[in-house]
């Protein structure tokens, strides 16, 4: 099975992806430096498990700081291709975030449900700040608005027109994860 016949076209490259990757990295370095923060008080970058996992590791290499690494699960689409809207928690933070900046790290912003969820209970548990650092921003798509919480950013790689897209992390039925770049699933292999 070659994954890349499923593929209808590629949006996003494995260079436009790093390039822009190391775009994010230095913005959040110089945002967090500019914060003078002791060693104590680093961010904890929040991965949201499992489609952030390669964002997450290429943006935690090239960010210039001291930070803590941590995941997060909310499952909201379990095998299929729309959201069920309400996402559950089914994997919780290891890392103690009290009076911590939290950059949650997003594969695709997609619905909003899910940051509209992770938000406020990562809030709850104490973070200081909250910003969003997510690969694809898809506000077509945009049914619920979520709010950062103190000083929090939202940092954003590419918008994402409204494709059902895969690689680079994000999946269909839990397939696709490991392509390096985001592309447009053939619609025939979803519907």
């Amino acid at each position: 099975m070659a994954l890349d016949d499923d593929i209808q076209s590629i949006l996003f490259s494995e260079e436009q992806i790093s390039q822009r990757i190391s775009e994010l990295a230095c913005q959040i370095t110089d945002d967090f430096n500019d914060k003078n923060m002791a060693s104590s008080s680093c961010p904890v970058v929040v991965g949201v498990a499992t489609g952030a996992f390669l964002f997450l590791a290429d943006l935690v290499r090239k960010i210039k700081l001291p930070v803590l690494v941590d995941f997060i699960r909310a499952e909201s689409y379990g095998s299929g291709t729309e959201s069920n809207g309400a996402p559950r928690i089914s994997l919780d933070l290891k890392v103690d975030i009290q009076g911590k900046h939290v950059i949650l790290v997003e594969d695709i912003v997609d619905t909003g449900n899910t940051l509209s969820c992770l938000i406020p209970y990562l809030k709850c548990k104490g973070a200081s700040s909250i910003s969003v650092c997510t690969l694809l921003d898809k506000p077509a798509r945009r049914k619920v608005n979520f709010e950062l919480v103190g000083s929090g950013k939202y940092y954003c790689g590419f918008e994402c027109p409204d494709y059902f897209v895969v690689g680079y992390g994000l999946d269909f039925a839990e397939l696709y994860r490991n392509l390096p770049y985001v592309g447009v699933l053939k619609p025939e292999l979803y519907k």
